[in-house]
């Protein structure tokens, strides 16, 4: 009898795999095709396959990662039976998640590169983007379940709350989250805002 067939990882897929490990060990000024092919134990020729250079691959690796998360968090923002400070506390969780992931650190490296390099810039625009307008859906959702957001526009809240969580990112990168700096619970606190909110107008 056969044994059966074992699964084969996708070429292209391992490449990706690849290149995040370098990168998060090494940094984008670290990550060179010879680099990746060797984490990947395959040659550079199959780099230039899949990928043209090093510059396709970066974007192809952010690509990868990025259209996961979205999925993720569109999949828990659209979810009707949560709270919208449940789907807060649940963000909080995933920046965790993408921290320990290397997600963040890819993200933090290429929009340094993309200052310099206009593909690069594009593609994280274009991701940062798609975060934007899933928060501003959640701004809305508030401003539909609570009524007035004060002086703030839903854009406006979006806006904020995405710099909030990109400026955190960067600092807790940088080791900059402490008694001092609480990056992190202040985020979180947030969310017992909007629960307080929240209770206060079903009362």
């Amino acid at each position: 009898m056969d044994a059966a067939p074992q699964h084969r990882r996708d070429p292209k897929e391992a490449l990706l795999e690849a290149a995040k490990r370098v990168l998060l060990v090494h940094g984008y000024a670290g990550l060179s095709t010879r680099a990746v092919a060797a984490e990947a134990a395959t040659q550079m020729s199959q780099i230039r396959y899949h990928f043209g250079s090093k510059e396709g691959m970066v974007l192809a690796l952010f690509e990868y990662m990025n259209a996961a998360l979205i999925a993720r968090q569109a999949a828990t923002f659209h979810r009707p039976d949560l709270t919208i400070a449940q789907k807060w506390r649940l963000a909080c969780d995933y920046l965790e998640q993408d921290i320990a992931s290397g997600y963040v650190r890819v993200l933090q490296e290429l929009t340094a590169v993309g200052w310099s390099n206009p593909a690069v810039g594009d593609a994280v625009r274009r991701a940062v983007a798609q975060w934007q307008a899933l928060i501003l859906e959640l701004a809305r959702e508030v401003e539909g379940r609570l009524g007035s957001l004060g002086p703030f526009r839903a854009e406006e809240v979006a806006a904020l709350v995405g710099a909030a969580f990109i400026g955190a990112e960067s600092l807790i990168l940088l080791g900059f989250d402490d008694a001092k700096h609480p990056m992190r619970a202040a985020l979180r606190r947030v969310g017992d805002l909007i629960a307080a909110a929240e209770t206060f107008r079903e009362a």
